[in-house]
């Protein structure tokens, strides 16, 4: 089972991966035609930029944002202060550390929770983007599933998996 959560991690973060990628590339074509249009002017002319260009990255970055959230954790990658954390026992520290572990999968539960609501209700007021009149609702499916593999993946922690073990 772990193994199923650490590849579907990879996989989120992946997908991220790919999805910043397109945000960059439609980024760079964008500022690119601001900057030809600021030529082409000079010439009498003009270039547009991207129509909806905000309605894709702010719709995208909502999904991206939280698509690396369970790779960090499978990578135990989140920050952790440990100044004190060192001197204690180790069994102290287990017990530490799995009560932050179960903290954290009840936050990433909670977010979900919580998430499922604004879907919901971006999907009963027929939420659209301004200029693409994308639905908004949709995109907010990979941040719950985000949230819910998070937990997850925790939760196996808290059982003493260890990625790649």
């Amino acid at each position: 089972m772990n193994a199923i959560l650490w590849r579907a991690a990879d996989i989120f973060a992946l997908l991220g991966g790919v999805i910043l990628l397109l945000i960059v590339l439609v980024t760079t074509t964008n500022t690119s035609a601001f900057i030809l249009d600021r030529i082409a002017r000079l010439m009498g002319s003009g270039v547009s930029g991207l129509p909806g260009y905000e309605d894709f990255v702010q719709l995208s970055i909502s999904c991206v944002a939280l698509m690396f959230f369970p790779f960090c954790q499978a990578n135990r990658g989140h920050v952790s202060v440990e100044l004190f954390m060192e001197r204690l026992p180790a069994v102290v520290q287990r017990v530490i550390d799995r009560a932050w572990l179960l903290l954290t999968a009840a936050m990433a539960l909670f977010l979900a929770y919580w998430m499922v609501f604004g879907l919901l209700e971006a999907r009963d007021d027929s939420a659209v983007t301004s200029v693409l009149n994308w639905p908004v609702w949709p995109f907010y499916i990979p941040g719950i599933a985000s949230m819910v593999l998070w937990a997850l993946v925790a939760l196996a922690q808290i059982r003493g998996e260890v990625r790649h073990a």
